[in-house]
């Protein structure tokens, strides 16, 4: 069901409430019995309208009903033409990455591998992840727009070709490995009902181009995937972290061991000086008492 349509339901379920308030009240003032005033009846009902406000939210919805086709017709009028289509494709990435990724994560329109430059591309801890945002969706209009179930089947028949091609394209430029992508790429569409459409009616064609690397996202879907990888290269600045302090902690420990041969070669030769010093003193104090003996002779002497 389209937005303003649900817009506008939401004002007729607005005068039910009030309606159904306004006979609430009415059943507490007229008796059973009682002939009912019309004209006491319709200012009850004018009052209680004024009173819930009703008249100002029904505007209020109708107004932002009309806003909200103007926007449709805007963004189909919008995606008609393939130029403006990349160029609103491209608009939504930027918005979605700078939402999810830090500003040195990503690049858009920049070349990246085999001179080939996508539309937008992520630096991953597993190698760049290319983004392409160019869709044909001129089939996919006629289907939604075609009169018989025979015309609808041929567009969705020549949309379908259409996609397959795209992926193609996205598989062989942005899905090489051994020239620094990572081994899968994105294909953004840029509006949710075609990727459900895609996963509805072509999720045989999905699949099999998931195992070839290219992995059809909406933005909502595309959100989700940004922030797994930017966890995964959260990640891998942790692990890279403790290795470097692994690395440093073995250094340490190398250093220390050096330290302790050289301190148990110190405290050796500590421990043989204090000997030695402990030796001279012995004999020291033998020839000093020996001196001392003679030096002074006794008084029988």
């Amino acid at each position: 069901m389209a937005v303003h349509e649900t817009i506008v339901l939401l004002a007729i379920l607005a005068g039910v409430v009030g309606i159904l308030a306004l006979l609430v009240r009415l059943r507490g003032e007229l008796r059973d019995g009682d002939d009912i005033d019309t004209d006491r009846l319709s200012a009850a009902i004018g009052e209680t309208w004024r009173t819930m406000g009703l008249e100002r939210t029904v505007g209020q919805l109708e107004t932002h009903a009309n806003e909200m086709r103007q926007f449709h017709g805007d963004i189909t009028q919008l995606l008609r033409t393939p130029q403006q289509r990349g160029e609103f494709g491209e608009q939504q990435l930027d918005v979605l990455l700078s939402d999810h990724l830090p500003p040195a994560m990503y690049g858009i329109r920049e070349q990246v591998v085999g001179g080939k430059t996508p539309d937008a591309h992520i630096d991953s801890a597993a190698g760049s992840i290319c983004i392409d945002s160019k869709f044909p969706l001129d089939n996919y209009e006629r289907y939604l727009e075609a009169d018989s179930d025979a015309e609808r089947a041929q567009y969705a028949r020549a949309f379908g070709t259409d996609v397959e091609r795209q992926l193609d394209t996205i598989a062989d430029n942005y899905v090489r490995p051994t020239e620094g992508t990572t081994d899968f790429a994105f294909a953004f569409i840029p509006s949710e009902s075609v990727y459900y459409h895609l996963v509805r009616e072509e999720y045989d064609l999905l699949r099999e181009y998931t195992k070839r690397g290219v992995q059809v996202v909406s933005p909502l879907t595309l959100g989700h995937k940004l922030e797994l990888v930017k966890a995964d290269v959260q990640a891998q600045k942790l692990s890279e972290q403790a290795e470097e302090i692994l690395d440093q902690l073995e250094r340490l420990g190398a250093t220390f061991e050096d330290v302790e041969d050289e301190w148990e070669t110190l405290y050796r030769h500590i421990r043989n000086a204090k000997n030695k010093a402990d030796d001279v003193e012995g004999k020291y104090d033998r020839l000093r008492a020996e001196f001392d003996r003679i030096d002074q002779p006794s008084m029988e002497e």
